[in-house]
């Protein structure tokens, strides 16, 4: 029976993870995958987890809420998002669905029923905008224009009450700044995000990550015990709302380089050059 460091246990799990992203709407038992892998239900349950991070069930509850929040987005009726996204007509599977998104998703689909507030600002990383709900920051993202940061916001929060209100967040903009030229290292303001176990377990190990330093993928999957899921780590970073408050730019590649962030690579350089300046 081959390891989990084995090379062509970790492509059989790659493989299981292209199979449940592709019949989302079957039900995905552990007897089940153990067939399509060749494995035992509880083998295929340990080395499953050991090399995603996760169980099969909470993977394929992650795959299922990004192609339902996908197809909502799209336009799709409630019902046909929750067919696609293999949730079918169960009432159980509803409420999953809703618990995950923090929300019915008729809700969802509407932009929920939460008024949003953001304000922009001209940085050296170019524009950057803040967004918030009455109980924290949902959103911080930079962009090239104004333009941009608000189409993004729009088509993460679609048909939200979404309003400009520079004076209620001049605060935490203010704040933020500081933190952005170096000379606030350390901050600490409220969030209001949605995350999966899974996230939050890699998050959280992003905000342990000391200001100036780095981490590479692996090193953080390791941190979270999952040495393994090095590319779930990536996905997890790629998915956070609420950049440098949660600061996925100090994770890099083993080789050192400046792979993927959300908001292009030059960001990511100049705000590690900062860090490591100051």
């Amino acid at each position: 029976m081959p390891t989990v460091a084995d090379p062509d246990t970790v492509s059989l799990v790659a493989d299981l993870c292209d199979y449940i992203r592709a019949n989302l709407e079957t039900p995905l038992t552990l007897s089940h995958l153990g067939k399509q892998a060749g494995l035992s239900p509880a083998h295929l349950q340990r080395v499953f987890k050991r090399v995603v991070g996760l169980s099969p069930r909470r993977f394929a509850d992650a795959c299922r809420l990004d192609r339902l929040k996908t197809k909502l987005r799209g336009g799709d009726t409630v019902t046909t998002a929750m067919t696609a996204a293999g949730y079918g007509s169960s009432s159980r599977l509803y409420e999953r669905a809703a618990d995950q998104l923090g929300m019915t998703p008729g809700q969802y689909q509407k932009g929920g029923p939460v008024a949003i507030r953001f304000t922009t600002a001209k940085c050296d990383l170019g524009w950057v905008l803040l967004a918030a709900t009455e109980k924290g920051i949902c959103w911080l993202s930079f962009a090239d224009s104004v333009t941009q940061a608000e189409t993004a916001l729009r088509a993460e929060f679609p048909a939200a009450a979404v309003n400009r209100n520079d004076g209620e967040l001049e605060p935490w903009l203010a704040e933020l700044q500081r933190h952005l030229a170096g000379d606030q290292p350390h901050i600490e303001l409220p969030l209001d995000v949605r995350a999966t176990a899974f996230q939050r377990r890699v998050w959280d190990a992003l905000l342990a990550i000391p200001y100036g330093e780095t981490r590479s993928y692996r090193e953080v999957a390791e941190a979270i015990g999952a040495p393994t899921a090095a590319r779930a780590v990536a996905r997890a970073c790629a998915t956070n709302p609420v950049a440098v408050i949660v600061p996925c730019h100090r994770v890099i590649g083993t080789d050192g380089k400046l792979h993927g962030y959300a908001g292009g690579a030059h960001r990511k350089k100049k705000l590690l050059a900062t860090e490591q300046k100051s």
